[in-house]
């Protein structure tokens, strides 16, 4: 496993997100899911990626559990600032006042057993509240020790320009996939110029150009795409589905499978672009990892995009109100 920058932060060139571990995806298991983060390491994965949003902080706890004798071989991630209600799930707000910063901060360290968070992002922008002044907090909070470096996440272009003159951002975590190219035409070069890293999260389309779904029953009971993703719904998902097989024989011809042609592509995408597909087994993770060494031509990526054009998908990323958070 190579490594990659990440500002002034090393990381392997491909992470592991954990959010899928504890909620969203259907039923868990922390036995297997333990496991594939232990798995990981092992296979040199070293950022690992959760929030405290995830299953309500129980994602934050089980990867504290996982990493409790494996520390010095983390590189930790976690996100603060989207606040849900356990009477409604599906309900989302947002809060970046520094009160919460600093609260939201202690909470996550209690539950991942740690003295310090080595990336600790803002996950979702408070409109309510200038980013100055969030991201004020949250350096106080590395002047403190407690964290190590900042981040943003799903930020536009210039709030990413002002919260890095407060404090250098080190990383940008965004969507960014075959099928989710907007942030190409500006987020990303505004990274690039002030020195951030990008890290997309999703770059397996939520797992659909993995190719091993080919309806919504296939998703599973409990599974959060059977029901709030557009791109999911019905008329889109049979669009997109059509996309994925054409993706598939092209990886076929190719000797690998799509999720893996697809994760290279978004690797190929820089030296400063760390991906961190999500699973919670081990056998996906390591198809995942292998992709880390497959090199594309410049010929290869664009036989890609042809197959997967930028504007093909159908459906938004996210329904309304989940674009409604999205700072661009």
């Amino acid at each position: 496993m190579e490594d990659r920058k990440l500002g002034s932060l090393t990381v392997s060139a491909q992470g592991l997100g954990c959010m899928g571990m504890s909620e969203f995806y259907g039923q868990g298991d922390d036995a297997e899911s333990i496991a594939t983060i232990h798995r990981a390491l092992d296979l040199g994965v070293t950022l690992l990626d959760t929030a405290d949003m995830y299953g309500f902080g129980r994602n934050e706890e089980l990867v504290g559990r996982a990493i409790a004798d494996r520390r010095e071989q983390v590189v930790l991630a976690t996100k603060f600032g989207i606040v849900r209600d356990e009477h409604d799930p599906l309900k989302r707000g947002v809060r970046g006042d520094p009160d919460y910063v600093r609260d939201a901060a202690e909470a996550s360290l209690r539950r991942l057993g740690v003295d310090h968070i080595d990336l600790y992002y803002q996950h979702r922008v408070d409109p309510s509240v200038p980013v100055e002044e969030t991201v004020g907090a949250m350096a106080e909070l590395v002047t403190a020790g407690k964290v190590r470096h900042l981040g943003l996440s799903e930020a536009g272009a210039e709030t990413i320009r002002r919260a890095h003159a407060v404090h250098p951002i080190t990383a940008l975590q965004t969507e960014w996939s075959l099928w989710s190219r907007d942030l190409e035409d500006e987020i990303v070069p505004v990274c690039r110029e002030l020195g951030i890293g990008v890290v997309p999260y999703s770059p397996l389309g939520r797992g659909l150009l993995t190719g091993r779904f080919k309806s919504k029953e296939d998703f599973g009971a409990g599974d959060f795409r059977q029901e709030s993703q557009p791109r999911m719904a019905e008329g889109n998902l049979e669009r997109n589905l059509e996309l994925v097989a054409k993706l598939r024989e092209l990886a076929g011809r190719k000797g690998v499978t799509a999720g893996q042609l697809a994760l290279a592509w978004v690797q190929a995408r820089g030296a400063d672009v760390v991906p961190i597909p999500g699973t919670k087994r081990r056998k996906y993770l390591e198809e995942n990892v292998a992709a880390v060494t497959l090199e594309l031509s410049t010929e290869d990526i664009l036989e890609v995009e042809r197959t997967v054009p930028r504007e093909a998908v159908a459906g938004a990323r996210y329904p309304e109100a989940g674009l409604r958070l999205v700072g661009r």
